[in-house]
């Protein structure tokens, strides 16, 4: 018998968050056996490359294949044999299904207290193309950058990092509001 009132759904409790030390170091495993596994680490930039060079020459053959950035993506065919690509979509199948498993699954626009809905949405796609053309210009993404160029030490990826760190500070210093603390 349910304790919810007659026609409504009982809401299951969100099983808690993992500790984020163990979360990390199980990280860093996958991280190892990635480089045992492929021989290279991980980031999501790469599949949003091969994708985009692939649709590059569909609609332009002569202009993708004359361009460096997108033949280096296209010398190793279409997306679907990319192992990039087939990582950013087990990432999102894993993350939905963990996410369901957890009872933390819902359909719902996260925003601030004096913001609107269409207003979030507008800024998460604007953020979302800045970092996209962030990830691009850094050469790599954070997980690429922040995991991968890390863990083997990279100067570029080290400096990376301690740039997200202080502009992360210096934008949350900024925009800090009472309402939100």
């Amino acid at each position: 018998a349910s304790s919810a009132p007659a026609g409504t759904a009982a809401r299951r409790v969100p099983a808690p968050y993992w500790n984020p030390y163990l979360a990390g170091f199980g990280l860093g495993l996958v991280l190892l056996a990635s480089y045992v596994i492929a021989g290279r680490g991980l980031g999501a930039t790469g599949a949003f490359s091969s994708v985009a060079a692939w649709l590059a020459n569909l609609i332009s053959p002569e202009h993708a294949q004359a361009s460096a950035v997108h033949a280096r993506y296209l010398e190793s065919g279409p997306p679907a044999t990319a192992w990039l690509v087939w990582l950013l979509i087990g990432s999102f199948i894993g993350a939905a299904v963990s996410g369901y498993m957890a009872g933390r699954t819902s359909l719902s626009i996260e925003r601030g207290p004096s913001i609107t809905d269409n207003q979030r949405l507008v800024l998460a796609l604007v953020g979302g193309i800045i970092a996209g053309l962030g990830a691009k210009i850094a050469r790599g993404c954070t997980s690429g950058q922040a995991l991968t160029g890390a863990a083997v030490l990279n100067a570029g990826s080290l400096v990376f990092m301690g740039a997200v760190f202080v502009a992360g500070y210096a934008v949350a210093w900024l925009f800090a509001r009472k309402e939100w603390l």
